[in-house]
């Protein structure tokens, strides 16, 4: 199972993130959680200058961008 972490304080662009992660993983029937961190002393842990933040698996994908669904397929199969 994948453990997914959605980086960002509420902004337009980290709900959009969320959104879209959970498409992915609700379309492909992938086994995920998804967990949305938003204090900010815990986003800076994962060592992230711009948000919105993906982390699977306690490791940063991406951050300050929303990735495409294939990119974010290819991260959740890599489990």
């Amino acid at each position: 199972m994948a453990a997914v972490k959605i980086l960002g304080t509420g902004c337009k662009k980290c709900m959009a993130l969320e959104s879209k992660v959970r498409e992915v993983i609700a379309s492909n029937n992938i086994n995920a959680t998804v967990e949305k961190v938003t204090e900010i002393n815990d986003i800076m842990k994962y060592g992230i200058m711009m948000t919105p933040g993906l982390v699977v698996n306690e490791k940063v994908k991406s951050y300050g961008i929303i990735p495409k669904d294939e990119q974010i397929l290819q991260w959740l199969n890599e489990g």
